[in-house]
């Protein structure tokens, strides 16, 4: 079984510039994020597009295609005429998505230009320009609702992430779940990022986790099954537990777990387990994380950062957070 290892997509042909009077980005992410593979972008892109243009599930479907199913433009705008959009957001935040916006315009339109004024991990001001866009008319109206789609859903993914990095204040690590839309798996983790926060396992076969109701189904206790498990899958594997109370979170260290997360704990509680867990660990020949789960808020995190943990892993990330306020605007070119 080999584990998750992203490759590094292809760069845009267009290379941000500072949009005139666009407030310079801060608190982005020290160094540039690596950005989903241009076959996931593809994928996610094609497939929402073919579910707006009501082209049939299967059949290839080329930009032109797509573009022709839009009835209104294709009653109400010349064909062939021109138009320039501009990307704009409305509110502050962080941002995401700006390689899968540009992807839209380009199957829509592949003569259409995009060029970018404002990179992924960037902190955003109302009023900023994002990208500029030049194409066929009824090809930007094609694509508008689309591209705001991913670009809006993945930059409110990575302003609620930097919302809950900075509540942190450096005491412990920000990490996602699998908690994801459906399909939008790499995109989302990718948004995550973007807003300086990490990935968790991808899916069920880069990490292995022992949760709650593996053990409850196991029959065996969970030192016991961890042991098994690192046998099989070797000294290289990262391998979580799950702990419920302290009994567990120690049974978790002594079998080899690399990390063991205390589900649902109060902080009052986790700070007076984690020294218990780390004096645990000594002398095992692997080092311990310790990470908090469950009920994690914006409310309560803080809180729960500074009880001693190495980190804290919060499902809203992806499955709760609401889409950042960007704007498309449109004008005809002669």
């Amino acid at each position: 079984m080999a584990l998750h290892s992203p490759r590094k997509a292809q760069s845009l042909d267009s290379q941000p510039t500072r949009a005139e009077g666009a407030a310079p980005p801060h608190a982005a992410p020290a160094a540039p994020v690596e950005p989903p593979q241009e076959a996931q972008i593809d994928e996610a892109v094609l497939r929402a597009l073919e579910e707006d243009c009501g082209a049939r599930a299967g059949a290839p479907a080329t930009g032109r295609d797509l573009v022709e199913c839009d009835v209104t433009s294709a009653l109400s705008v010349p064909e062939g005429a021109r138009a320039r959009a501009w990307l704009v957001s409305k509110s502050s935040g962080r941002l995401a998505g700006l390689a899968v916006f540009a992807r839209v315009f380009r199957i829509v339109d592949p003569g259409s230009r995009v060029a970018l004024e404002a990179r992924d991990g960037d902190a955003l001001a109302p009023g900023q320009r994002l990208a500029t866009v030049e194409g066929l008319a009824r090809a930007l109206l094609a694509g508008e609702r689309t591209a705001l789609n991913f670009v809006q859903r993945l930059s409110g993914i990575a302003t609620l992430t930097a919302r809950y990095v900075e509540a942190c204040g450096g005491a412990a690590r920000v990490l996602d779940t699998r908690k994801t839309t459906p399909g939008l798996r790499a995109l989302e983790k990718y948004a995550v990022r973007c807003g300086g926060g990490e990935n968790h396992r991808f899916g069920l076969f880069d990490e292995a986790m022992v949760k709650n109701n593996h053990l409850d189904l196991a029959g065996r206790g969970l030192a016991e099954v961890l042991r098994g498990m690192r046998e099989r899958l070797g000294a290289a594997w990262t391998i979580t537990a799950e702990a419920r109370d302290e009994r567990e979170a120690l049974e978790g260290v002594e079998g080899g777990a690399d990390i063991v997360m205390l589900d649902n704990m109060a902080p009052a509680r986790m700070r007076e387990l984690c020294p218990r867990l780390r004096e645990a660990a000594k002398g095992r020949g692997r080092p311990l994380e310790i990470e908090a789960s469950g009920g994690i808020t914006l409310a309560t995190v803080a809180e729960i950062a500074a009880s001693g943990v190495d980190r804290v892993s919060v499902g809203a990330l992806t499955h709760s957070a609401p889409a950042l306020d960007l704007s498309l605007y449109l004008e005809p070119l002669a």
